[in-house]
C-alpha cells in the first residue's frame, strides 16, 4: 500500500472524518473526561501534531491518524506517573499559561479496522518520529497502551510491561512495534488513563451488570474495573507504558 503521510494543517479536508473512521476502541475508553481536553480542541489547536494517512488506492479516504501533543514538564525531568492523562492536562495547562513546550508525546495510533495488521502502525510511528526531529524535539516519548494487556487484566503491568521473548523483543506487540523503531521502555505509568462513571454509564459502555461490589473484568481493559454498589460509581484506572524515543 502506497501511503501518504502529512498532518491536518495540511489536509484540513480530513477534520470532519477525523474520528468517524471505523476502529477497535471500546467505548469506556472513549469516556475519559480529561480527553476533551485534548480531542476537543485539537482541530484548531494542534493540527499540526495531527497525522492523518491516505492511500494512492483510496485517496481522500482516512486510513490512519497519528496524534501528538508539546507539553511543559516542568522542574522534574521523570516522565509523570498520570502518563495519558497527564500529557494531555499538562498541555492544556501550558497553553493555558503560555509556557513554552519542552517535550513531545504520542497520545494515540489509530488504524482503519479493515486495514489492521497490514503494516501501518509502523509506518505511523516513523512518521511521528520524523515529524517530532523537525520540529526540533530531540525526544519524542509515549505512554504506551500495549495492545495485549486486556488478555491478562489481573497481571501487574510492571511484570507485563518487561516480559521479553527469547530473542530479547517484548513479549507485547505494541511494545515490539515501538522497540523495533528505536524506543526505549522507561517505566510504568500506574495510573495512566482514569475513568469514572456511575453503574447506568458503565452498563452503557460495555453492556455488563455491574451488579456486584469488586473487581469487575471488562472486555479489553488492561485492569479490572472497581465496582462499588453501594455508591452507585465504578471507576478503571488504566496502567500504560512509557517508551522514550531518541531523536536524532
Amino acid at each position: 500500500m502506497t501511503l501518504r503521510i502529512t498532518t491536518l494543517a495540511e489536509r484540513p479536508e480530513f477534520a470532519e472524518s477525523l474520528w468517524n473512521m471505523d476502529s477497535s476502541w471500546q467505548e469506556f475508553v472513549l469516556n475519559d473526561p480529561i480527553a476533551d481536553l485534548y480531542y476537543g480542541i485539537c482541530v484548531r489547536a494542534y493540527p499540526d501534531y495531527v497525522l492523518v494517512a491516505d492511500s494512492d488506492e483510496e485517496p481522500g479516504r482516512l486510513a490512519a491518524r497519528g496524534c501528538m501533543v508539546p507539553f511543559a514538564l516542568g522542574e522534574s525531568a521523570e516522565l509523570p506517573d498520570d502518563g495519558w492523562d497527564g500529557v494531555i492536562r499538562r498541555a492544556w495547562l501550558g497553553r493555558e499559561r503560555g509556557t513554552t513546550p519542552t517535550r513531545i508525546s504520542a497520545l494515540e495510533i489509530t488504524v482503519r479496522s479493515d486495514l489492521l495488521g497490514t503494516g501501518l502502525s509502523p509506518r505511523m510511528v516513523a512518521a511521528m518520529r520524523r515529524h517530532a526531529a523537525e520540529r526540533g524535539f530531540t525526544e519524542l516519548v509515549a505512554p504506551v497502551r500495549p495492545n495485549r494487556k486486556h488478555l491478562e487484566p489481573h497481571t501487574p503491568m510492571s511484570e507485563y510491561a518487561f516480559r521479553t521473548r527469547p530473542d530479547g523483543l517484548p513479549y507485547d506487540a505494541w511494545l515490539r512495534v515501538h522497540v523495533r523503531a528505536g524506543g526505549k521502555i522507561v517505566k510504568v505509568a500506574p495510573r495512566s488513563m482514569v475513568v469514572p462513571g456511575t453503574l447506568a454509564e458503565w452498563r452503557g459502555w460495555t453492556g455488563l451488570p455491574f451488579d456486584r461490589t469488586g473487581a469487575i473484568e471488562v472486555p479489553g481493559a488492561l485492569s479490572p474495573v472497581h465496582c462499588v454498589v453501594e455508591q452507585d460509581y465504578a471507576v478503571y484506572v488504566e496502567p500504560n507504558v512509557w517508551v522514550s524515543h531518541p531523536l536524532g
